[in-house]
């Protein structure tokens, strides 16, 4: 048995290289840039104005005019016009260029007009104010994401506005997730007294989802050629396999037996933990299997605390450690590593861990009072309100 560190890092150095596709820009949120996106032009690409009023050569407001005939319109959109007296003025409105000759621009807050006359009311105009300036935002060439960045609603602004139509991003993963077990039956049927619906299924595919990542399902009974025979299927057509159940020692866990047979190389089987510490993970060539014990807790956190990891270095994004701090002792006797449910709350700017009373593995309902998992190492067994350690959110 292999502590949460070293498996970790096991899991960590399999990581796979699943290609880039390109895609449009519109559906590429929350997936992961393959390349740098410069800019093609000076942002703004004019002098842009950036309040309704009137524009004016900021020298005759210097020699001491405060009225201005008004010239013309600049409205958003048109193409640049001149003004043509530099004692006159020009309407302009928010996002038009700014009319040639002009290098000042007051808001109709601080203008009267009649009779197309405008006179400023304020007593300080400054060179340049309310013009937001060809290229100060960013220049032609200029890097504006980068490589490996994942794409949220502000990164499509900027892919929109630069003119990406299609983006390269990483590939997704093409994944199976697989249940097994004879006491396990669909969500719409009604179990009989020693049968319960399938669940971890479907956490793992919403797990997976919060990631971009579409998957399949399938459930195999506990059948050991039935179980060899889908398997050997699974591993030929999908880069990742997920499994939930039969690899603890119960007499109908195959699955550890299964895929040693059909060539799966075992990476380790069990970590020192609690929950999840049945955990078995291996590879083939193109294909690598993560296999969870079957209660819901631990296949609910060996998949945060494995999976993820795992495919952020597929897909190359490094992962950012958080941490938390205990909201009360903690005592754990076992010298292995505790994924503890808790609360999480901020005092006073610090993030808090507030610890879940559960029921072991098995009590899926108590996921729905935690938004995380703290992790207690295995080198201690008292753990102090107050201390500090990692911990892996869901919520």
């Amino acid at each position: 048995m292999i502590s949460v560190e070293e498996a970790l890092q096991i899991v960590i150095d399999s990581a796979q290289d699943f290609g880039v596709e390109e895609i449009p820009f519109i559906q590429s949120a929350g997936r992961i840039l393959k390349e740098q996106i410069k800019a093609d032009r000076d942002f703004p690409p004019f002098n842009r104005v950036a309040m309704d009023g009137i524009a004016i050569a900021y020298s005759s407001f210097k020699n001491g005019q405060r009225s201005f005939k008004i010239e013309g319109i600049q409205a958003a959109g048109s193409e640049q016009i001149s003004l043509q007296n530099l004692e006159n003025c020009i309407e302009v409105m928010t996002g038009a260029v700014l009319p040639n000759k002009c290098d000042a621009v007051i808001r109709y807050e601080d203008v009267f007009i009649e009779n197309g006359i405008a006179t400023i009311s304020i007593d300080a105009v400054t060179d340049g104010q309310n013009i937001h300036q060809k290229g100060k935002d960013e220049k032609a060439g200029d890097v504006l994401i980068k490589q490996n960045t994942i794409i949220s609603a502000a990164e499509i602004g900027v892919l929109a506005t630069v003119g990406k139509s299609t983006v390269k991003v990483a590939k997704q993963p093409k994944v199976m997730i697989v249940s097994t077990g004879d006491e396990l039956v669909a969500v719409d049927d009604v179990p009989l007294a020693h049968q319960i619906r399938r669940s971890n299924v479907f956490t793992l595919v919403s797990l997976l989802e919060k990631l971009h990542i579409p998957s399949e399902t399938a459930h195999l009974t506990d059948d050991k050629p039935i179980l060899k025979e889908k398997i050997k299927s699974f591993l030929a057509t999908y880069d990742v396999l997920l499994f939930s159940g039969a690899v603890s020692k119960g007499k109908f866990d195959f699955l550890p037996e299964v895929l040693a047979e059909l060539g799966v190389v075992k990476s380790f089987h069990k970590v020192a933990q609690r929950p999840g510490k049945p955990f078995w993970f291996g590879q083939t060539k193109n294909s690598s299997v993560f296999a969870f014990p079957g209660n819901p807790i631990s296949t609910f956190v060996n998949c945060l605390a494995y999976f993820y990891p795992w495919y952020f270095k597929s897909i190359g994004v490094e992962l950012q450690e958080e941490n938390a701090i205990l909201s009360e002792d903690v005592s754990f006797k076992p010298n292995l590593a505790y994924f503890l449910q808790v609360q999480l709350s901020y005092r006073y700017g610090h993030l808090i861990a507030s610890p879940i009373t559960g029921n072991g593995s098995g009590d899926l309902a108590s996921l729905v009072k935690a938004d995380a998992f703290i992790q207690l190492p295995a080198n201690q067994n008292e753990f102090k309100k107050g201390e500090v350690f990692k911990i892996i959110r869901y919520r």
